[in-house]
């Protein structure tokens, strides 16, 4: 009998395209201070500080005694992105969807600059952040919790949290509270044998194998982002809403042909952004292994 018949068999082509894997919001964006639109080439935070005690008032009708009030000011720089990405005229007739209007090209671009937003929030978290003099400020090594040879354990988080208390950067003062995880501090967390059921439980631990939501009073955020600075060793960031600054230039999208280029279509996008660091208290970066 002929197997010639399989030559007339058909293959069902997809009508579709589908996202691979990928980030395609902005996980930190609610979880900061957003300033808005920013009309310059930078912003800044401006602080001052409010510590020290209240003076005793012993001698009547006696001459004013000032106190000294700190003024700083921190300068955030924008920063500028583009990305373009094309599709060559004749190659549309071949195909059965076109990414370009169908939004396809443009939802990627738009994932990259969501992925971007959280990635500058992290490093504004981590990094030195520029005051107006021209000198920085580096998160203090107070502000940090070493990995000890562990790997994410509850007595980290806890550590944490009491510094986040001892500066009065707590919802006792009108915070916020997040904290960055990762798929590998889930697994740390469920492992630990400190954890209580009670704890495995409030937050569905168990149940679906996740982090997410308030737990030892943080609100917690999954990010795969979270950069090593060795082989084995990574840092996650808790902080205070207040104390991380979102500014936003522009952002602008466009689907344009390009005659210079035998008219392709070109989805592009063009924005500009930036993050600042207004308080090193109200983060605490937590190493791990």
């Amino acid at each position: 009998m002929s197997d010639t018949i399989t030559q007339n068999f058909v293959q069902q082509f997809d009508t579709s395209l589908r996202m691979l894997a990928a980030q395609m919001d902005s996980r930190l964006r609610m979880a900061v201070t957003d300033r808005g639109t920013i009309t310059g080439e930078s912003f800044t935070i401006n602080n001052i500080d409010p510590t020290g005690d209240l003076p005793a008032d012993n001698v009547r009708h006696g001459d004013t005694v000032f106190s000294d009030i700190t003024h700083t000011a921190r300068v955030v720089t924008m920063k500028d992105f583009f990305d373009a990405l094309p599709l060559d005229r004749a190659d549309i007739p071949k195909m059965l969807v076109n990414p370009v209007t169908g939004g396809h090209y443009a939802n990627t671009l738009v994932g990259k600059r969501n992925r971007k937003i959280d990635n500058l929030i992290y490093r504004a978290c981590r990094d030195s952040q520029l005051l107006k003099d021209g000198s920085s400020v580096a998160l203090p090594a107070g502000q940090k919790i070493v990995h000890g040879g562990t790997g994410m354990t509850k007595a980290k988080i806890i550590q944490a949290r009491k510094l986040f208390r001892a500066n009065e950067k707590d919802k006792h003062n009108g915070e916020e509270l997040f904290m960055l995880y990762t798929a590998d501090m889930v697994e740390d967390i469920m492992s630990d044998t400190t954890l209580t059921s009670a704890d495995f439980l409030a937050n569905k631990f168990l149940q679906e194998g996740d982090v997410v939501g308030n737990w030892l009073g943080f609100t917690w955020i999954p990010f795969e982002g979270i950069d090593p600075v060795s082989s084995s060793t990574y840092y996650t960031v808790a902080w205070a809403k207040s104390s991380i600054h979102l500014g936003d230039g522009y952002v602008e999208g466009r689907v344009d042909r390009r005659p210079d280029k035998k008219n392709l279509w070109q989805t592009t996008i063009n924005c500009s952004m930036a993050a600042g660091r207004q308080d090193e208290k109200g983060v605490v970066e937590v190493a791990y292994q």
